[in-house]
């Protein structure tokens, strides 16, 4: 997860579907399929979909190793 932290600290405070995209290389579809997740901690600015640093960090920890 480190490298992933290293890339975060070089990105902006909040973080858009393509900063999510660019971070864990995955699909636009697969960033917005997150920031649509219920337990996923999306900031919803008028008709936008984002996430802080912080709650990204926060959400990443409490998902670690979950066994589903």
């Amino acid at each position: 997860m480190s490298n992933i932290i290293v890339k975060l600290d070089s990105m902006p405070e909040i973080l858009t579907a393509n900063d999510l995209t660019a971070l864990f290389h995955i699909s636009r579809a697969g960033a917005y399929n997150l920031l649509n997740s219920a337990d996923f901690p999306t900031l919803h600015v008028g008709g936008r979909k984002m996430v802080t640093k912080d709650n990204l960090l926060a959400w990443m920890e409490r998902n670690t190793n979950r066994i589903a």
